[in-house]
C-alpha cells in the first residue's frame, strides 16, 4: 500500500517532494542550513510551528537520512547529512526565485519581530563588530507588548540575543517598526535610506552610530532585483 500521502508515481521529484512538500519541511532544513543544531534554536528560528510538529518533521527527515541526531552531554544536536547539505542550492533557489516573483508587500500576517530579530542576529558583519561589550537595544512601536523589546548582546566576535533587559543603560537603542526593520533587512529599502526618513532611529553616541552601519546585516537575498 501506498503511504497516505503518496503520489503514487516512481518519479524522483514526485518522491522528493512527498517528503519535502510536507508544510514546515523546508523551512526546518532552511535553519539547519542556516547553522541552528539545537531544538530550541530550531524553534526560535520557526516562531510559529509547534514544538510537536517539529519533532515530527526532524523525525521523518531523520528516518529519510536528510538529518540524524547526536547526544550532547546538555541535550540532543541536529545535523545535516551529505544527502541533506545537497538541498542547500535547491533551498537557494527557491529562495532567489520567492523574492524576485513573489508578490508582497510586507503583509502583518507576515511580520514578526522575534523571527527577524533572530535572523538580524546570524546575519552580522562578526568579522566588522567592535572589540570588547556591546549592548544593543532594539524597540518596536507596532510589535506586540511581549515582542516589542529585544537585547543584542555583543562580545568581540559572538552576539547573544536576549529577550529580558539584562541590565545597565544600552550602547545603542535602535527604533523601528517590525515593518520598517524588516523591509532593511529584506533588501526592500536601505538603511541609510531608512535613518533618512526615520522609520529607523539610533540613539547613542556618533561612532557608535557610525559603527552600527557597517555591522549590521541583511538576508542573503536582499541584493536580488525584483521582476518587473
Amino acid at each position: 500500500m501506498p503511504a497516505m500521502g503518496s503520489y503514487r508515481q516512481y518519479c524522483p521529484v514526485a518522491m522528493a517532494s512527498e517528503l519535502l512538500g510536507e508544510r514546515w519541511t523546508v523551512l526546518v532544513v532552511r535553519e539547519l542550513l542556516c547553522g541552528s543544531r539545537r531544538f530550541n534554536d530550531l524553534r526560535r528560528g520557526l516562531p510559529r510551528m509547534s514544538p510537536s510538529l517539529l519533532v515530527k518533521r526532524l523525525r521523518a527527515l531523520e528516518r529519510a537520512g536528510v538529518v540524524s541526531r547526536g547526544r550532547r552531554t546538555n541535550g540532543a544536536e541536529y545535523e545535516l547529512t551529505d544527502a541533506g547539505l545537497e538541498l542547500r542550492p535547491i533551498v537557494e533557489a527557491m529562495g532567489h526565485w520567492g523574492e524576485r516573483w513573489v508578490r508582497s508587500d510586507l503583509p502583518k500576517l507576515h511580520l514578526d519581530a522575534s523571527l527577524l530579530m533572530w535572523d538580524i542576529r546570524r546575519s552580522l558583519h562578526r568579522d566588522r563588530l567592535p572589540a570588547g561589550r556591546l549592548v544593543v537595544r532594539f524597540s518596536f512601536a507596532d510589535g506586540p507588548p511581549q515582542d516589542r523589546r529585544f537585547w543584542l548582546i555583543v562580545n568581540d566576535s559572538e552576539a547573544d540575543l536576549c529577550l529580558e533587559d539584562p541590565g545597565g543603560e544600552p550602547d545603542l537603542d535602535v527604533g523601528a517598526t517590525v515593518r520598517a526593520l524588516t523591509a532593511v533587512w529584506m533588501g526592500r529599502i536601505t538603511l541609510d535610506h531608512a535613518l533618512r526618513d526615520e522609520s529607523v532611529r539610533l540613539f547613542g553616541t556618533a561612532p557608535v552610530r557610525r559603527a552600527f552601519r557597517h555591522w549590521f546585516g541583511v538576508s542573503t537575498f536582499a541584493a536580488l532585483s525584483r521582476a518587473g
